[in-house]
């Protein structure tokens, strides 16, 4: 979808961007995931460096992003899983698999449909496997890592050759006249729109506690996923801007529609990507929402949040009070939300939580120098300042009703922290003594 209706075949060229952006705030994150290794994320990264008002913005910001990062990606698991199921013959009703609701040029109307139960289900079947626990869940999500990686090398390497070099011509498309519509800006808003896609590294750091070898593992894990995200991204758009004209790009599974195009001579490796996508998309709903129940954790230990969002499991030892929320919302946003309005929040959502974090090391490194710090962002203050221009960049190219969204957002946030997070902070604890 995004490249057409904003980059065309560049949009290799917004992954770019936003690998660069994602690469200088995941050094960022390195700096910190190694020196405080708890649950939370940027979360606790701010509360340690700008303090308790700072940290619950971002606290509210990331609850943002991994809330609606799992509903986005169950919507797109839903529409791989009915494609999939159509070749036994199950076809499951349009009014039972898409949205409800719709919105197109500020106006929302109805779709005609119900709720999308696909997506409603892989919701609350992730919701089941977290609060069973980490151990648990982290085979399932390794086996299925390995099959999404299978195939989609084996979709870049089949692909490639089908490619028609003509699609790529104009590389950048002219601009239409409206700002991100073709052209450079264009290509920025696309960066801005596909920035979800690079959410699970981040995700990977509020896990600290549970690695045995945080110093070492938070680093390693978070770069070295980040560049092979980059990576794959880059090569899977250019086969598939190569075999399918930018302009028909516009749909749900636009792998499978390119393997359509290609013809019978990669007709077989459709079943398998439709397989491989709903693996792929199951083990980012798994990450997305085991990353939101340790923000909540970690703000109730603070005293942000009730108590009972901090209360672990007394078999399974999980957040499973945070956890079920986090399901029973994601599942309910699923199921009614349009894909593009979910994908927007959660990328805003995400670029600004990245532009904290970068700018909180730099504060770090001047308000606590002498903190032992087992890896440190290289290149200060270039590499901090360069990530938070990037990200901020990004999110001003993004469309004008994604910022209200965002704005209404954290003016719920703030009611909260005012009317029950201040009074009830640790940070308070001894002057109420």
């Amino acid at each position: 979808t995004t490249a057409a209706n904003h980059t065309g075949p560049a949009l290799v060229l917004s992954f770019t961007i936003s690998g660069i952006g994602c690469l200088f705030a995941g050094l960022c994150y390195a700096e910190y995931a190694a020196m405080i290794p708890t649950a939370g994320s940027a979360y606790t990264y701010a509360y340690a460096s700008l303090g308790e008002f700072l940290a619950w913005i971002i606290g509210w910001d990331l609850i943002l992003e991994y809330l609606f990062a799992s509903a986005t990606v169950a919507v797109g698991w839903s529409g791989y899983a009915v494609k999939f199921l159509h070749n036994f013959g199950i076809h499951i009703p349009p009014a039972l698999c898409s949205s409800p609701l719709v919105f197109n040029h500020g106006v929302w109307t109805q779709s005609g449909a119900l709720f999308n139960l696909p997506a409603v289900l892989v919701c609350l079947a992730a919701t089941v496997l977290l609060v069973i626990g980490i151990s648990e869940s982290a085979r399932f999500n390794n086996v299925i890592v390995v099959i999404k990686l299978a195939v989609i090398v084996l979709f870049i390497l089949c692909g490639s050759a089908y490619i028609n070099t003509h699609n790529w011509v104009p590389f950048i498309p002219e601009n239409t006249g409206r700002f991100g519509e073709y052209g450079w800006s264009g290509i920025l808003t696309g960066a801005g729109v596909i920035f979800f896609a690079y959410i699970g590294f981040d995700a990977v750091s509020t896990a600290a506690q549970e690695c045995k070898n945080p110093q070492r593992d938070m680093p390693f894990g978070i770069l070295g996923s980040l560049l092979l995200c980059t990576v794959l991204y880059i090569l899977v758009s250019l086969v598939l801007t190569g075999i399918v004209p930018f302009k028909e790009l516009a749909v749900p599974a636009p792998v499978a529609l390119a393997i359509d195009r290609a013809g019978e001579g990669l007709r077989w490796l459709g079943p398998l990507v439709q397989l491989g996508a709903i693996a792929g998309l199951s083990s980012v709903v798994l990450v997305m929402m085991m990353g939101q129940p340790r923000i909540f954790f970690s703000m109730a230990k603070d005293g942000l949040l009730p108590k009972s969002f901090a209360q672990l499991h007394p078999k399974f030892g999980t957040p499973h009070v945070t956890t079920i929320i986090t399901g029973l919302f994601a599942a309910l946003m699923a199921g009614a939300i349009p894909i593009g309005i979910l994908g927007e929040l959660v990328s805003i959502g995400t670029l600004l939580a990245f532009t904290i974090v970068c700018l909180s090391v730099l504060v770090l490194r001047k308000t606590r120098p002498n903190v032992e710090r087992p890896f440190r962002c290289p290149f200060l203050p270039w590499i901090p300042i360069a990530g938070a221009l990037v990200c901020l960049a990004q999110m001003i190219a993004l469309p004008f009703d994604t910022w209200i969204r965002l704005v209404v957002w954290l003016a719920i946030g703030l009611a909260i922290y005012f009317f029950y997070g201040i009074r009830h902070s640790r940070l308070n604890l001894p002057a109420k003594v």
